[in-house]
């Protein structure tokens, strides 16, 4: 494991840093939460800027010791974060640069670079959330088509999305498993409903998907015909692997702002809040390392994210809401109001635990395949 920076990459975090001093200046002011269309907008036009600059290929075309210091230093800079182009920059257009073919990488990666297009994630069914292997929606060969009907729900942005990738099973009779594959679906297509959902916090990032006989071209297949579950592990490991990784940063500074409050607020006496605060620094820093430590195995491994992820992952989402109960504590009363910032993170914080793979399934990642434990027998716990 290699924690250092080289001269070249300490090069291009001076470069960035400098460009994002001048960039941010030149962005229009942050509409509501509430107005999809004008965040969608803000949020590409960010892109388009990073795309013009030469930073929009991060995610894909450099190495995974860049991504981490485009990350941390837009981070730090206040930039905007992917924001509606979420699913696109850090799940889709990973796994497309990983296993798409040419033809396939040349049609969409290019537009979800520029902001051009956003993306939405289909996984989860009313019936298949954590056991996500047990979905039902059904893909149907008929000629050069998928005839696709079923259901989804919590389908990340689906609301102002071009395109969605989405799981269907397209054999039934296979292992289940085995008989799933991964399709890139237009957003536009004949029988796709949307319904947006609202969440504890009042956004509606999430939506529930119908899919009433939506035929999808079998050239928007990624991969092999049921080897969707594979694929799907791909984009799994970039979505617990490196998706997070501006959010650390993120809590670090929010931890920063946490104390100065509690000074401020005449709570930086109580020794119970500064254990606390001081157990939650340690916390982010060994995250940050562990951070480090995934991209140095990315790195060694291909540009893959590997089960590292899954600790990454459990731990993070954990402390995320710890962070929060705290910044609650510090605030008091103030914690109810739902117009401050902290509130709607801790609300937010909430759904950590259950988004990109329950802390059970990433207990259950972790004992299994990097501690070598059996597996609990069927019907167990």
């Amino acid at each position: 494991m290699d924690l250092t920076y080289t001269e070249e990459e300490e090069d291009f975090r001076a470069r960035l840093r400098t460009w994002l001093g001048t960039a941010l200046h030149r962005l229009p002011p942050k509409p509501s939460p509430d107005d999809w269309p004008g965040r969608r907008a803000y949020d590409t036009a960010w892109q388009r800027m990073l795309y013009d600059a030469g930073y929009a290929d991060l995610h894909w075309d450099a190495s995974p010791t860049q991504r981490l210091i485009f990350l941390e230093e837009t981070e730090l800079a206040g930039a905007p974060y992917v924001g509606a182009n979420f699913v696109g920059l850090l799940h889709a257009g990973p796994t497309i640069a990983a296993e798409g073919s040419a033809a396939q990488r040349e049609r969409w990666l290019p537009p979800i670079l520029r902001g051009d297009e956003i993306w939405c994630q289909g996984f989860s069914e009313p019936d298949a959330g954590s056991d996500l292997a047990s979905l039902r929606t059904k893909a149907v060969r008929d000629g050069d088509s998928y005839v696709v009907t079923g259901s989804k729900i919590w389908t990340s942005h689906a609301e102002v999305a071009d395109w969605c990738e989405l799981l269907v099973r397209t054999d039934p009779d296979a292992p289940r498993h085995r008989g799933i594959s991964w399709l890139a679906l237009p957003m536009d297509a004949p029988g796709v409903t949307v319904r947006p959902l609202r969440t504890l916090a009042g956004s509606t990032e999430f939506a529930e998907m119908f899919l009433d006989e939506v035929r999808v071209p079998v050239t928007h297949r990624i991969g092999d015909e049921n080897d969707g579950w594979r694929v799907t592990m791909v984009t799994l490991s970039f979505e617990r692997g490196t998706a997070f990784v501006g959010e650390v940063v993120a809590c670090r500074r929010t931890l920063g702002a946490l104390a100065a409050a509690a000074r401020a607020g005449g709570r930086w006496d109580d020794p119970v809040l500064r254990r606390r605060l001081g157990r939650l620094h340690a916390e982010f820093r060994a995250l940050w390392r562990l951070t480090q430590w995934n991209v140095s195995e990315s790195q060694r491994t291909g540009g893959v994210p590997g089960t590292g992820g899954s600790v990454f992952k459990l731990r993070y989402s954990h402390a995320r809401q710890e962070l929060y109960d705290t910044a609650a504590d510090v605030l008091g009363a103030e914690s109810l109001d739902l117009g401050h910032e902290w509130t709607l993170d801790r609300l937010s914080s909430l759904s950590y635990t259950i988004a990109a793979g329950t802390s059970q399934i990433q207990q259950n990642i972790i004992a299994e395949r990097i501690l070598g434990l059996p597996k609990p027998p069927k019907g167990g716990g």
